[in-house]
């Protein structure tokens, strides 16, 4: 059974077997949960991202977590918000299932979210865990993970996370 769970804390202080990073394309690092993430896991996470060529929104590619307590990291490049008329909610969305298909492939069993694309990115909260949670409800149908876990950046997005997730019928762990 797959327990999604909801809480804020640093992502990357988690000893799960992924933790995903709101990259960008370039995947060298950036502001927020990205730069976070390559300060923590070392100089030799941006070595090993430089010999990917980039990623594509929507996409997602994997390295070692080096420095983390994470095993991996799963780099994936959510879209810009642009009012939704560009194709965000879509793009979102393969950006979450294309880490769930990584996570499958590598035969992962934990993975931790930040919400993605809601930061700098400036998609709305309440509209981003919304795909968030119904793509890892769908997921978890699936089996093979054993933990979902979500990381919000505040108190307030975790809010935003837990009223979402109790629309959803969705009962955090």
């Amino acid at each position: 059974m797959t327990t999604i769970e909801i809480i804020q804390t640093d992502i990357t202080t988690l000893a799960v077997d992924a933790i995903v990073n709101a990259a960008n394309s370039t995947l060298l690092g950036g502001g927020g949960v990205d730069g976070a993430i390559h300060r923590a896991a070392g100089p030799d996470l941006v070595q090993e991202c430089a010999t990917l060529g980039g990623c594509p929104t929507g996409e997602a590619k994997i390295t070692k977590g080096y420095l983390l307590p994470a095993r991996h990291v799963i780099h994936t490049v959510g879209p810009v918000w642009h009012g939704g008329g560009k194709g965000e909610p879509k793009l979102l969305e393969s950006a979450y299932r294309t880490c769930f298909r990584v996570a499958r492939q590598h035969n992962l069993a934990s993975i931790a979210f930040p919400a993605i694309s809601a930061g700098i990115y400036g998609y709305p909260m309440a509209d981003a865990a919304m795909i968030a949670l119904t793509v890892a409800r769908e997921e978890a149908e699936k089996g093979g993970l054993q933990r979902i876990i979500f990381v919000p950046f505040s108190s307030q997005a975790e809010k935003v996370y837990r009223d979402v997730a109790a629309s959803l019928g969705i009962q955090p762990a």
